[in-house]
């Protein structure tokens, strides 16, 4: 500390966040101010004496990242960007705790307030995601050199560690030697339903010796033992716990240290109390001249250490600089688009009959060798998915030069961690899986949607097409489900050139995580003409068009595309003029202007959609007297031609459903 902030003691410094939060929680009559009152002293000295940040230059790229995934202690947070000198919160924020539109929401929201690394809230998720952010920048530096050197500290809480993504998260960071990934774990040992001994009684510190964690052990009310406790984790290689002995809603008398303190006001009884024991003689968000100003010392501190940043960044070769401030700005690079167009008019020239998971390897081996931010990866399933391209190479604990990661069998812990190598700033995360196991990451993908964050999620084995691996791999409502999450762009393309599209589509779209769902099964080239726009990025658009009089339009995505062409082949064969719209990306397709959506639509007297999975969804487009064919229960175990005729995913009854609506 500076001589200033010496003046004002680490006791003055720590009730600065305790009122605060106990005084927003009360005013808003609702949130959590046990955490935020317990975990002060630890918040105040990791800020005052170890974390690197300038509330200046909130964006800085070699800024410490500091994680709440314990996000229901958000106060916490808002009142250490409040007292540092972030621009947000205000004090009149704080006053304005979980009011409609005001930064200082219930959990915290990224990009809400300048300082917020991530949403959080989702217990168990920040602490995954944290895995993602220390792993991009062990990346960044092996690339970038010293010029990238920071560290990842994360408050969790017992309930973020109760979380199975935690189970996840503490491997993957183990055997990758995540040595910068510090997690602070408030251990109060409360849960909302009392003490956690009714709950669980893991060995925490065992746990995490046992996935090669550095452990140690504090008092959370100490301020020199948790200084020299995070100074011991800063000097280990490994990525260290720190198990934080903590009384939950510290200083209230009848409420501390009991369930009571957690997510509740404390009431203006016990908020008199609390006053009284930190020795606080103020009105509720007042704080004091020389203790704000102690706080705001310690924000000012990062300006200089930023600006030497800077300049050492300007001394690298003007390229370099350059290619990572594209790389932040997710600004795809030179020479994209005209690749992807060769590559297209390339599968014009010669079309292929391959699987959707084919075409996509068959895409990345274009786009991975323009993209030096990609970070490919699998969850065990790299011979399955394709993710894996030339010249790529693993990402281990001993080389993080590699581009690609063997993520293990941890769909939700990958996706979590996709989420902070994304929200780091320079890498765009792609990782695969079974469709089906979209399950396991949806609260991931949910939070990527959640915070605009450009991850591309590969789902391949798309439908009955699997085969016999049976219902329990093959996807029937996930389709259905996915289109129905806010801000994500779901592709089911149909051919090879349709998957090119939906990959440079998903590169170009900086505000949306993209899920690119894949056929395990061949399916033909079915666009076969030069066009150099991008349909696919339409969502829909008319792949053949009538011979004659427009009786009829089939819909149809991904592998069923090339049923409804030969349904429609029968159809003008027997005079009925038949249109087929491919319908890769629906949400893309509620994006275009009213007058495209009516031209693609046709509006024929039948209408038709086609597709192996939930018919929900498919009224809107073929209207609520449409024919659906698809599939609502759950599939069976059989080669994937007995599935189609079994289920009835056929062009013989599309045609005869047609023709009997004529």
């Amino acid at each position: 500390m500076t001589q200033s902030e010496n003046d004002i003691s680490h006791n003055q410094m720590a009730a600065a966040i305790r009122v605060l939060s106990m005084d927003a929680v009360q005013q808003a009559n609702s949130g959590h101010p046990g955490m935020p009152m317990g975990m002060a002293d630890v918040a105040t000295v990791l800020f005052t004496k170890h974390l690197k940040f300038d509330p200046a230059w909130p964006a800085w790229p070699d800024r410490d990242r500091f994680i709440l995934s314990a996000g229901h202690g958000s106060m916490l947070l808002y009142s250490l960007l409040y007292l540092t000198g972030y621009e947000k919160p205000t004090i009149e924020d704080i006053k304005n705790f979980r009011v409609l539109h005001k930064p200082c929401a219930g959990h915290p929201e990224f990009e809400e307030a300048p300082g917020i690394e991530m949403t959080t809230g989702p217990l168990g998720q920040g602490l995954a995601s944290s895995v993602g952010f220390a792993l991009a920048e062990r990346l960044s530096a092996a690339r970038m050199g010293d010029v990238v050197d920071h560290y990842t500290y994360v408050i969790a809480g017992d309930g973020c560690l109760m979380e199975g993504i935690s189970h996840e998260a503490i491997s993957m960071a183990g055997h990758l030697k995540l040595g910068k990934m510090i997690l602070l774990w408030d251990d109060n040992r409360i849960c909302i339903d009392g003490e956690t001994d009714m709950t669980v009684s893991d060995d925490q510190l065992k746990r995490f010796e046992a996935s090669n964690w550095h452990v140690i052990e504090t008092d959370g009310h100490d301020p020199v033992l948790i200084d020299a406790a995070i100074e011991a984790a800063k000097a280990d290689d490994r990525p260290s716990l720190i198990a934080c002995k903590t009384v939950i809603g510290y200083g209230a008398p009848t409420k501390q240290g009991t369930s009571a303190a957690h997510g509740a006001p404390l009431g203006a009884d016990e908020i008199k109390s609390v006053r009284e024991f930190l020795n606080w003689h103020h009105a509720p968000f007042v704080i004091p001249e020389d203790i704000l100003n102690a706080w705001r010392t310690t924000g000012a501190r990062g300006k200089a250490i930023s600006a030497s940043w800077k300049k050492s960044f300007s001394t690298l070769d003007q390229n370099i600089q350059d290619d990572f401030n594209r790389r932040l700005n997710s600004d795809l690079p030179s020479g994209f688009d005209q690749a992807v167009k060769a590559a297209k008019a390339e599968l014009i020239k010669k079309p292929v009959k391959v699987a959707t998971r084919k075409a996509s390897q068959m895409a990345l081996e274009v786009i991975n060798p323009l993209m030096n931010e990609n970070i490919g990866g699998s969850a065990d399933l790299t011979g399955s998915n394709l993710t894996l391209t030339s010249g790529m190479s693993a990402v281990t604990a001993s080389d993080f030069t590699g581009n690609y990661m063997y993520y293990g069998v941890r769909e939700f812990g990958m996706s979590a961690a996709m989420n902070g190598l994304a929200l780091h700033g320079e890498f765009m995360p792609y990782g695969g899986t079974f469709f089906v196991f979209t399950d396991y990451c949806r609260s991931a993908i949910r939070l990527s949607a959640l915070m605009k964050q450009r991850v591309i999620y590969v789902m391949t084995h798309d439908s009955i097409g699997l085969g016999e691996d049976g219902p329990t791999h093959q996807p029937i409502e996930h389709l259905a489900s996915l289109r129905a999450m806010p801000n994500v762009a779901t592709y089911r393309p149909c051919d090879a050139v349709e998957t090119l599209e939906a990959w440079a589509a998903a590169a170009a779209d900086k505000t949306r995580p993209s899920i690119i769902v894949l056929s395990r099964q061949s399916v033909p080239q079915v666009r076969l003409k030069q066009n150099d726009e991008n349909l696919t990025s339409k969502g829909g658009y008319v792949l053949r068009s009538a011979d004659g009089e427009a009786k009829v339009t089939i819909i149809a995505t991904g592998t069923e595309v090339e049923i409804a062409l030969e349904a429609r082949t029968r159809l003008q064969a027997d005079g009925i003029g038949t249109r087929i719209v491919s319908m890769p990306c629906t949400e893309n397709f509620d994006q275009q202007s009213a007058e495209y959506q009516a031209e693609v639509l046709g509006g024929t007297k039948v209408n038709a959609s086609v597709e192996a999975g939930s018919t929900y969804g498919w009224a809107n487009y073929i209207g609520r007297s449409g024919i659906k064919i698809g599939i609502d229960s759950f599939g069976a175990s059989a080669p994937a031609p007995d599935l189609y005729e079994y289920f009835g995913i056929t062009a013989d009854r599309l045609v005869d459903d047609i023709k009997a609506k004529l």
